[in-house]
């Protein structure tokens, strides 16, 4: 058991230390000793202009459990329902073009590309690949266009 500290300059009367001061050693806390747990009592939470009082969060006041939907459930969902002519919904929502330039990759081994073949307008990594395109048909060379949704250039 740990037995609490006396105080230091009272040690006639054998006060226990309880964190509260005494006035003149009569056991009657002094002012200054209830003063700081009376101002905490009265601090009240800074109110914010961003907050909305009537906020409840959903957890606290729904018992349910949510399930999460796949894109296919949340679609066949927007479809059944009766919308009007201007409603916004998931699938109707198109994102911007990018600003960024487009990657260029190979067409024969999907590496980056740095250079594209004048001739046929394909994309290649390095000499080698260079070679390949070369010796490839033109219906071979539309094909990869095609993949790539490219116009063909050649024929």
């Amino acid at each position: 058991m740990i037995m609490p500290k006396k105080k230091p300059g009272n040690s006639q009367t054998g006060e226990v230390e309880s964190g509260l001061s005494s006035v003149g050693g009569s056991g009657v806390p002094s002012p200054a000793s209830i003063a700081p747990d009376a101002n905490e009592e009265i601090k009240e939470e800074p109110k914010y202009s961003f907050k909305n009082p009537a906020f409840q969060h959903s957890k606290k006041t729904n018992n349910k459990k949510r399930a999460w939907r796949s894109l296919k459930q949340i679609i066949a969902l927007e479809r059944a329902l009766p919308w009007g002519k201007d409603t916004i919904h998931y699938s109707t929502i198109e994102a911007l073009p990018s600003c960024k330039p487009p990657k260029k990759f190979s067409d024969i081994s999907g590496l980056p590309a740095k250079y594209t073949d004048p001739q046929t307008k394909l994309y290649y990594a390095n000499s080698e690949e260079f070679k390949t395109i070369r010796t490839l048909p033109s219906d071979i060379v539309s094909g990869y266009l095609t993949l790539r949704r490219a116009s063909n250039p050649v024929g």
